[in-house]
């Protein structure tokens, strides 16, 4: 079976590591690639030896040659470029935040529903081996009934070194990081039904909100709290790593700095070293986020083989995206906000 044929737009801060991701990928490689900016474009296109290369994204589906796109740029593109992908009939992969407004990401699933193409976003969080070790102990049935849990990131590291314009938005670190966060609680306890969220803003050199606390309340009865600031200054740096706390009937299972998975029952004690691959191209301490890109585009090579949706997909991120907006207005109105008013 050959391969099938990418394209990526987007050649920014955080797209290497996608170019790396399908470089390394089973049974897809990249044939395109289109940025605005011309230096840009030469880097990447030059680094990963692609010959065709664009400043146009019209331009490029124009061309056509290529059976899935990946869209690595900021939020406020992200619906017309999904749009025009739809209308071509391509198979497309967004980046996180999926869109600027809950009316933009239903718009941009249903764009690909009527085109019948698949869409999923790039919400690689999930996707890190720790987190799916965890996982696996907790529907192993390991530590009985989940009753409680707690997905937490907190850091103090400097993160608009890399990306200056997060600096300067309104919001922030939900949109930007919590989003990862909610998603995991997802993951790990299913889809939430109501949120109570509190943010504050420490660092006074931001426009947005850099310290934010979400109480879920799951579909299944299990309450979580998902925690997240840049404002936390540790005597060991712990980015960029997701800590995890699961409370169940049986035990408890801890998932803490240095990548040690703690699974406690009366009967068992067992503490795993779950630390991600060090992949060739990757480096410390950014191999947990980098392992998890090659996973999640290998998802989505072998569900286009198989018509199989992928687990983030745009459908399945709607329910992320409303924790999201929900948080914001839990926030700004002091209430507890049903998800309800986002979904229906």
């Amino acid at each position: 079976m050959s391969d099938l044929k990418g394209a990526l737009i987007g050649c920014g801060f955080f797209a290497v590591n996608q170019m790396h991701g399908w470089r390394d990928a089973e049974g897809a490689r990249v044939v395109a690639i289109c940025d605005r900016d011309p230096k840009r474009l030469k880097v990447v296109g030059d680094e990963f030896g692609v010959a065709r290369r664009y400043t146009s994204a019209e331009d490029l589906f124009a061309d056509g040659g290529f059976d899935f796109v990946d869209i690595a740029t900021t939020v406020a593109s992200h619906r017309p470029l999904v749009e025009l992908a739809a209308r071509h009939g391509i198979p497309t992969i967004c980046q996180k935040p999926f869109a600027p407004t809950m009316d933009d990401a239903k718009a941009m699933v249903a764009a690909c529903a009527r085109a019948n193409v698949p869409l999923m976003i790039h919400e690689n969080f999930r996707w890190q081996s720790p987190i799916r070790a965890a996982k696996a102990a907790i529907d192993s049935g390991a530590i009985g009934e989940v009753f409680w849990g707690r997905v937490s990131f907190r850091s103090a590291y400097d993160v608009f070194s890399g990306q200056p314009y997060l600096a300067t938005g309104k919001r922030f670190i939900i949109e930007d990081l919590c989003i990862h966060a909610l998603d995991i609680a997802r993951f790990l306890f299913g889809d939430a039904m109501a949120v109570t969220a509190r943010t504050r803003r420490v660092n006074p050199d931001i426009a947005g909100e850099d310290v934010a606390t979400m109480l879920l309340d799951h579909q299944g009865g299990i309450t979580s709290v998902v925690d997240c600031s840049y404002a936390t200054k540790l005597p060991i740096e712990p980015f960029p790593e997701t800590l995890l706390e699961v409370d169940g009937s049986k035990g408890t299972l801890r998932l803490s700095q240095g990548y040690h998975l703690c699974i406690h029952s009366p009967d068992r004690m067992e503490v795993t070293d779950v630390e991600p691959r060090l992949l060739p191209w990757a480096s410390l301490p950014w191999h947990n986020i980098q392992e998890s890109v090659s996973l999640i585009q290998q998802h989505w090579i072998d569900c286009l083989r198989s018509g199989r949706e992928p687990d983030t997909s745009g459908r399945d991120n709607l329910q992320t995206f409303a924790l999201v907006e929900a948080s914001y207005r839990s926030a700004a109105e002091a209430r507890t906000v049903r998800l309800k008013e986002f979904l229906e």
